[in-house]
């Protein structure tokens, strides 16, 4: 089943000889980092081994929040969300931002006991937020007969379309003088003396002094050829959208049992509000214990099963010579088939407590792959190891939203300026130095 339909970006037919950064990956992050290079003065070429935003970038949910973020992400998270109300300004262009805020529900005084943390914490950082009582939640949705005990609502959260976002910020970078390559696959860096002088891609070679790793679920196969163990995992995420529905809510909202999001052409994006499925891959033994804390506290989401990604695991990650083709060649667009039960469940459990719902149609599926890290925060490092090598992955389901700041943030460590947030959480050595993971509150 093709995944979603995501605005075309032709890309530049001329290979450069020479640039200051190659930003290897065209999902959002990366062409966030291009933008904000561009904007510094930097000569960029972002090179992407299909096409902008198409895998998990133009796939994820569209939201964009403030709440239930790991405090560690949270000033990350505030400058993400100052460029996004600029963010059509900046691209010229509507990618669908919208301030409508976000409602997580709860039916657990347990839980309604963490959303109450959360708001302190959003509080702490002066960003206003409500608990709602059951009552209020019903006032607010007279036909919602959802069973609730509370609920975590937070007006400065919104949404954007991942179909639009990701290649109208490439677009912006483009015009800013990026040279954007899709089809254009990197196979491995050019070092001399130990350090980046450049990259090899299927094209040929492009000399630079930076490389951004911004790969996404790719990552850890390209790194590892340097020496580099990035202790990543893939998550795959079941999606629907819906034609229009009239009368349906403004705002996203969460339960457990679904989650939707109000798109631009009057649709809605839906999915299970906390199930998604592990393939089981050579990874998954490598890594298990870096993720058993994870893996204990949220079980009951995790659908672990068998697949023949396992075998294909295993051939992506053979280290090929760099003049032959590479395995990002032989995949160009990860698009998984997704759980049909998984969405049909999600809809299902809408359709039963939200009558508006009941006649929404099916207007598409699709599967996607999240690349997520042990602690689910992300790795924005300079690698020590290969002096020159900068890395930004592992957003683990959160990096559509603070893909913005985590763009800013890149560029300054590559241009060695002072950074708009500290980066020390985003290390790359936590997961080597004995520091312990640390859980998202969301799985804790």
């Amino acid at each position: 089943m093709p995944g979603p339909y995501i605005a075309p970006l032709a890309g530049s037919a001329i290979l450069p000889d020479r640039v200051d950064v190659v930003v290897i990956g065209g999902g959002i992050v990366g062409a966030s980092t291009a933008l904000e290079l561009t904007q510094m003065g930097y000569s960029v070429a972002l090179c992407e081994k299909g096409g902008i935003a198409r895998e998990q970038s133009g796939r994820n949910w569209g939201w964009v929040r403030l709440s239930r973020r790991d405090i560690r992400e949270m000033p990350l998270m505030l400058e993400a969300t100052k460029i996004w109300s600029t963010m059509a300004e900046r691209v010229g262009r509507d990618v669908g931002y919208r301030r409508t805020g976000i409602v997580f529900t709860t039916n657990s005084p347990e839980q309604q006991t963490q959303y109450k943390k959360y708001y302190d914490q959003l509080a702490a950082f002066g960003i206003g937020s409500k608990l709602l009582s059951a009552r209020e939640v019903k006032d607010m949705y007279p036909d919602l007969q959802l069973p609730l005990s509370g609920a975590l609502v937070t007006a400065d959260d919104g949404r954007a379309e991942p179909q639009l976002a990701g290649p109208a910020i490439a677009e912006a970078a483009q015009k800013n003088g990026a040279h954007i390559l899709v089809e254009c696959a990197v196979r491995g860096l050019e070092l001399s003396a130990g350090k980046v002088s450049g990259v090899v891609t299927e094209r040929g070679a492009i000399k630079c002094g930076a490389v951004v790793l911004a790969g996404g679920v790719w990552s850890n196969f390209f790194a590892r050829r340097y020496g580099i163990d990035i202790p990543q995992l893939n998550v795959m995420a079941s999606v629907l959208r819906t034609t229009p529905v009239e009368g349906g809510p403004e705002q996203a909202i969460w339960c457990k049992d679904f989650a939707l999001r109000k798109r631009l052409d009057g649709g809605y994006t839906i999915a299970s509000g906390h199930e998604n499925a592990v393939h089981i891959v050579p990874r998954s033994f490598k890594y298990l214990f870096d993720f058993l804390p994870a893996l204990k506290s949220d079980w009951h989401s995790l659908n672990l099963r068998p697949s023949m990604r396992f075998f294909k695991d295993i051939s992506d990650a053979k280290l090929r010579p760099l003049d032959q083709p590479s395995a990002y060649e032989y995949t160009r667009t990860l698009d998984p088939v997704p759980y049909n039960n998984l969405t049909d469940c999600a809809l299902d459990a809408l359709a039963k407590v939200w009558p508006v719902f009941r006649t929404a149609t099916i207007a598409q599926r699709w599967g996607g792959y999240i690349d997520i890290l042990p602690d689910a925060i992300p790795i924005i490092d300079k690698a020590d190891k290969v002096p020159g090598l900068f890395i930004s992955t592992g957003y683990s389901g959160h990096g559509f939203g603070i893909a913005p700041g985590a763009g800013k943030l890149m560029a300054e460590m590559v241009a060695g300026k002072p950074t708009c947030v500290d980066p020390h959480h985003f290390r790359l050595s936590r997961f080597s130095d004995g520091t312990k993971t640390v859980l998202s509150p969301d799985l804790s």
